[in-house]
């Protein structure tokens, strides 16, 4: 276990200080710690990256798949170097280039979703394809260019017409996707980590999102806020996907957000909060541009 030790120290002295660190969640009697999997684990730099991760703050989910990237980064780049990252989707034995082969992929969407609103109610949402905003989330059907996801209810979302659905992990289990699919809805899957991306991969949706960026008090989030240093790490695995940034997000904020490389940032009261709404969509879509 020393050279495992070693390893996982090398990695976190690293990239302690480079935004990937957290703090580290605390865990209730339903929630126990992560657990270190001896057992299952392939080889030490499996065990050293899952070790390191925990260190990190990283939940115990992302930490195994993480365990089983840093093992697979090593061998196929031929050594171990505690200053790379992660970052290929090789290393998360994800298959960008099989897309276009796999019959039960999601119909494409726009690379670059833009400026997507998260309205509240009917009335907002007409507001904001008023405001012509290129993307909104909720239940409105229109003939605008705007482009409509509704949240959840993928049934409804099938007999208004929708342009798409958006489902949390949450929803994965119950879904039906073939008739999702079959109807020609572009699908969106919120993920909150290493684990939650993979598994998103596997249905090859239209569209990944990653969240929460920053805190927000809209939802009960199943994570702690990601924060800018993570969120620049998924947007590079991921990047063979249109992307959206969501959580907390607002005007002091997008412009750092958009510099990750997501082509799409969510926005609630960033918008709904505003005095003058259509002037506020105006204002965030120049600011994720300079």
């Amino acid at each position: 276990m020393s050279l495992v030790r070693d390893l996982a120290d090398q990695i976190i002295a690293a990239h302690g200080h480079d935004d990937l660190s957290l703090p580290i969640p605390s865990f209730s009697l339903s929630s126990p710690p992560p657990q270190i999997d001896n057992e299952h684990a392939t080889d030490h730099y499996e065990l050293a990256g899952t070790v390191a991760a925990i260190a990190m703050g990283f939940i115990e989910c992302d930490a195994k798949v993480l365990g089983k990237a840093w093992s697979r980064m090593v061998y196929q780049d031929g050594g171990f170097n505690p200053f790379k990252w992660p970052s290929r989707p090789e290393h998360f034995d994800l298959l960008p280039w099989t897309r276009n082969m796999n019959p039960k992929a999601f119909a494409e969407c726009p690379q670059r979703l833009g400026l997507y609103g998260v309205m509240p109610d009917a009335d907002w949402v007409k507001r904001m394809v008023d405001a012509q905003i290129p993307t909104v989330q909720l239940r409105f059907k229109s003939e605008t260019k705007t482009l409509l996801f509704i949240n959840d209810y993928w049934q409804e979302a099938i007999e208004a017409g929708a342009y798409g659905i958006h489902l949390g992990q949450e929803d994965l289990d119950t879904a039906d996707f073939d008739v999702i699919r079959n109807a020609g809805l572009r699908l969106g899957i919120s993920t909150h980590g290493y684990a939650e991306m993979v598994r998103a991969d596997r249905l090859c949706p239209s569209y990944i999102a990653m969240g929460a960026v920053f805190p927000t008090n809209l939802k009960v989030m199943p994570t702690v806020p990601q924060g800018l240093g993570r969120l620049y790490k998924y947007a590079q695995l991921m990047s063979h996907y249109p992307l959206v940034a969501i959580g907390g997000i607002d005007a002091g904020s997008i412009h750092a957000v958009a510099q990750s490389g997501v082509g799409s940032i969510a926005v609630v009261r960033a918008i709904t909060g505003e005095p003058d709404p259509t002037a506020a969509v105006k204002y965030l879509q120049g600011l994720m541009q300079t």
